[in-house]
């Protein structure tokens, strides 16, 4: 299995899950909530924090209409009036930029046209992230796989075969460096949709990193996907659920992205090494928990030990139950009490 690597963090099998606090567009057009943002998401452990950038009339139509749940939630005008809302100037994205690096996190952000692309380049970013609304966008996946650096591509209302195709035109495209993100594009997912296996079978199809990017609500899932192997984890975070814009509602708050990072720690720590041994902190509880051969009763020294002169009790300091076909017919060279626990140097 490939492993890609981001900013010297390699992303893949046996390595820690890279998070990405995806905070989108829930600065609000406004460039000192993006900064605060930041800072959030580098309190919080993240890896990275990643944006989106575009100019709207290069991404929609004046026909293009709002999702129900950006509807739901005021944002009724047509996409290009909302996008307009959220857009970042290039001046922004390097100040973001700037104080990303002093904050010690990893900038990303989601392009969504050629002239994006090329802001981000200049900015020296290390991973193209692209939405799951392009992989169709086979033009547009031929140009970014072009600029030769890592793209991690999510995947939402895709099927295998067209996942197939995008990494075929990138992979023609001369860019073999690929992150898929298992995403369903639902706004809030629900559980029953979410269907995380499906990691495993783009992992099996096409030999590359997968993670997960999370529109459910809370962290359980996320954390589910961790425990099933996402070596990435994308989720939406704001500092209030209550702010207006489209997607505030269904991302996490600071409490629960810190709550989230701490969780993928104690996760991955928990999936181990998968090898089945004991662990250190287990050595003392089985002298304690095991059983050792004791005599069940006064026993001679010259005695040959059968079976019935043993019962198997605790601690577990001497020799092991599982070792009574081995004693059977040697001669104690010592009295041994009842209770007594038998060891090789009782035995003849």
């Amino acid at each position: 299995m490939a492993t890609i690597e981001i900013q010297k963090r390699e992303i893949g099998h046996g390595r820690p899950c890279f998070f990405v606090a995806e905070a989108g567009v829930n600065h609000n057009g406004d460039l000192r909530l993006a900064k605060r943002l930041v800072e959030t998401a580098a309190e919080a452990g993240a890896d990275a924090v990643k944006f989106q950038t575009f100019t709207a009339e290069k991404v929609a139509t004046a026909f293009a209409r709002t999702a129900d749940y950006q509807r739901d939630r005021g944002e009724g005008e047509g996409q290009i009036a909302m996008l307009k809302r959220l857009e970042l100037s290039a001046e922004a994205h390097r100040e973001l930029k700037g104080h990303c690096e002093k904050c010690r996190i990893v900038f990303m952000s989601t392009p969504f046209d050629e002239d994006s692309v090329a802001l981000l380049e200049t900015l020296d970013v290390p991973v193209f992230k692209l939405a799951s609304g392009e992989v169709t966008n086979w033009p547009f996946l031929d140009f970014v796989a072009r600029r030769k650096r890592p793209i991690i591509l999510s995947t939402g209302m895709s099927t295998l075969e067209e996942v197939s195709k995008a990494v075929g035109v990138i992979n023609q495209g001369g860019n073999d460096r690929i992150i898929l993100l298992h995403c369903v594009s639902s706004y809030p997912a629900i559980p029953a949709d979410v269907n995380l296996r499906a990691m495993s079978a783009m992992e099996t199809a096409f030999g590359v990193p997968v993670g997960f990017s999370d529109h459910t609500l809370g962290i359980e899932v996320s954390l589910a996907a961790v425990a099933l192997g996402a070596c990435i984890i994308e989720k939406h975070f704001t500092l209030d659920r209550g702010l207006p814009g489209p997607d505030h509602q269904a991302s996490l708050e600071p409490d629960e992205l810190h709550a989230l990072v701490r969780g993928i720690r104690t996760v991955e720590a928990a999936l181990g090494n998968g090898r089945k041994e004991p662990a250190a902190s287990e050595h003392a509880v089985a002298l304690i928990a095991r059983r050792s051969l004791v005599a069940a009763r006064d026993i001679a020294a010259g005695t040959r030990v059968t079976a019935d002169l043993l019962a198997a009790r605790r601690p577990g300091t001497g020799l092991t139950p599982s070792a009574l076909a081995s004693v059977l017919g040697r001669v104690f060279k010592v009295d041994v009490p009842v209770g007594g626990i038998l060891t090789e140097d009782l035995l003849e």
